[in-house]
């Protein structure tokens, strides 16, 4: 679930990592994120052996909840199968981060999933993009877009991003095998 905020206005600004490195790990894998249902865009593949969903909430971000409880409900998914992308002003720009529970760090997209769901145990991954000099000028930060110097950074840490989703994609997997086997199925 790549986190991000719909529409033309906010296409390639800071708070639209999530989305902008869900595009590029449905690009690469084949994934056609065409279709429209749960309040999002998605589409359904396969990546590294493993059937996924890959999904943009079209919500705002601080109402990324309700896509996420709409899909989790609806297909019956367990919270701790989801990996969430999204922006973290708290890591430099170029730098990822992986949790796989926790608290939201301001996150208000975070706030909504974890509220919504009544729970905080889900994987993300967090892409770095910096903070602004000026604590007040946050909101405007983040919904700005990224300086020419700044897109080869940003760039190579989609591609780190699309490498940790695959990764975990691949552990997640490997832990229902495992689980299968062990109860005898």
């Amino acid at each position: 679930m790549g986190l991000g905020n719909p529409g033309p206005r906010y296409e390639l600004t800071r708070h639209n990592a999530g989305f902008l490195v869900a595009d590029n790990l449905a690009d690469k894998h084949q994934i056609d994120l065409n279709r429209h249902k749960y309040r999002c865009q998605y589409g359904d593949g396969e990546i590294c052996g493993v059937r996924v969903m890959v999904a943009k909430p079209m919500t705002y971000m601080n109402e990324s909840g309700k896509s996420v409880k709409a899909i989790l409900s609806a297909l019956k998914i367990d919270p701790n199968r989801v990996i969430v992308i999204h922006d973290d002003i708290d890591l430099p720009l170029g730098k990822i981060k992986q949790k796989n529970k926790g608290g939201d760090g301001g996150q208000l997209g975070l706030r909504s999933i974890a509220g919504s769901l009544q729970t905080r145990e889900f994987h993300r991954v967090r892409v770095g993009i910096g903070r602004p000099e000026d604590r007040d000028d946050i909101v405007d930060y983040v919904l700005s877009s990224f300086q020419e110097e700044e897109m080869q950074l940003f760039n190579e840490v989609i591609e780190q991003a699309v490498r940790a989703i695959e990764t975990t994609l691949l552990e997640l997997n490997n832990r229902k095998l495992q689980t299968e086997d062990e109860s005898g199925c």
